[in-house]
């Protein structure tokens, strides 16, 4: 049989194989042209899988997030994909070509509106896709004070959050189905462009947002938005969220809420993420594992031991002992095991309790002078001054200690200094001592 095609059509037979022809028979398509085909890498006659292999393959490999500089050929493919994965638009393609697609065909202007080429990729994946997860909203930090004994004890904190919930009323399209429209004053582009006369001859053209979409490319009548959202397919809602601190975190550490940030369509929403921030304590500072503390002892309780009791963070009470006979001298640093932070994760490990001891000493004259000569007994011994034979003792020179005042001695040396200055000034000038 013989079979006239129309001008300008691609004529392609279909051969199959002897065991295919049992259940399929021989058959002919015509297109008018194979453009959307030729994007997607397959012939005229590709089954829907085919197309879907095709299409994932380039979809992956243009992804803007992939590939940032060919943002223009993953819009081609996806749009090809759009047509020739709806039986419809792909009948409409195939009969009349592009120019049909964007004339809408024989069913009406909706046809010819282009879906968001990011919208296609994330039906297509159905939010499973390695690169859909990588086009995530914002993420929002929020800052939670906490004491030392919220992180030594564990604890759990509510915090009231606002973010932005996609409506459920409209499920996020921003009003009813089917109302959303291809903008008529940017073509789906969401871009207007002007062309301003210079000069006879000379024309400057100028790219502006559309303002009836708003850059979307795509529109919602008055009539048809969503009354909850107003077309805004969002709604500012507020939420508690339970933070739960587990034994041995640290000031700084963050405890992140997986995808509970703002969400908006077409993009999976970003974390929420907690940053602990731990208020100065009055006893303790921690180091790592180690909680360190400072105590101050007197000098008898410095030398001849003592009791005293430190509460801890968890309200148990340790008794802090230095027998007697053990010399604690100013500076000396201590420590108690297994009495610091508990470790995350493994609550029932803990670091040290690590004790700096400063020695307060007695007032001046806190004894009568016999009774030092006393005290001089239980004392170890005084070490003797060497004293070089040669030297008698008329040739001695007594030094008494004073206390040392830096700032006033400071100061007083300065004025000194200027003073002396005034005067050398007011005697004609500078003058050499001689001896």
């Amino acid at each position: 049989k013989f079979m006239i095609a129309p001008p300008n059509c691609h004529i392609i037979s279909l051969s199959l194989k002897p065991e295919e022809s049992r259940s399929k028979c021989s058959k002919v398509i015509m297109v008018k042209e194979t453009g959307f085909y030729d994007m997607l890498g397959v012939k005229p006659n590709a089954t829907p899988d085919e197309l879907k292999k095709a299409y994932r393959k380039l979809a992956l490999k243009y992804h803007p997030d992939k590939n940032p500089t060919e943002g223009e050929k993953f819009k081609q493919i996806s749009q090809a994909y759009e047509i020739l994965s709806d039986p419809k638009k792909r009948e409409v393609y195939d009969r009349g070509g592009e120019k049909a697609i964007k004339e809408g065909g024989n069913s009406g202007s909706s046809s010819s509106s282009f879906s968001s080429p990011m919208d296609i990729f994330d039906m297509f994946f159905g939010g499973g896709g390695r690169m859909h997860r990588e086009r995530r909203g914002k993420n929002v930090v929020h800052q939670l004070t906490v004491s030392l004994e919220d992180l030594y004890n564990g604890t759990t904190r509510k915090l009231a959050v606002q973010k932005n919930a996609i409506c459920e009323r409209c499920e996020g399209r921003g009003g009813r189905k089917g109302a959303v429209e291809m903008c008529m004053s940017c073509h789906g582009t969401g871009m207007q462009v002007r062309l301003h006369q210079l000069a006879p001859g000379m024309v400057h053209q100028v790219s502006t947002v559309c303002h009836s979409c708003q850059g979307q490319g795509r529109r919602i009548s008055h009539k048809d938005r969503c009354k909850a959202c107003g077309g805004r397919k969002i709604l500012r809602q507020k939420k508690i969220l339970e933070v739960h601190i587990d034994k041995g975190m640290k000031d700084g550490q963050k405890i992140v809420f997986h995808g509970e940030g703002d969400q908006e369509p077409g993009l999976e929403p970003g974390d929420i993420i907690i940053v602990l921030d731990q208020r100065e304590h009055p006893q303790f500072t921690r180091q790592g594992q180690d909680l360190i503390m400072t105590m101050e002892l007197q000098l008898v309780e410095a030398l001849c031991g003592f009791q005293k009791p430190v509460q801890t963070l968890d309200n148990r009470t340790l008794l802090i002992t230095s027998h007697p006979g053990d010399l604690i001298k100013p500076g000396d640093k201590k420590c108690v095991l297994n009495e610091g932070m508990p470790m995350h994760r493994r609550p029932f490990e803990k670091g040290r309790l690590i004790i700096h001891f400063s020695v307060v000493f007695p007032q001046a004259n806190f004894l009568p002078k016999h009774k030092l000569k006393e005290l001089e007994h239980y004392l170890p011994v005084k070490m003797e001054a060497e004293q070089p034979e040669s030297m008698d003792d008329d040739l001695y020179i007594y030094a008494d200690l004073e206390d040392c005042d830096f700032e006033n001695r400071k100061r007083h040396s300065h004025h000194h200094y200027y003073m002396e200055e005034d005067d050398y000034a007011t005697a004609g000038g500078v003058q050499c001592q001689t001896s």
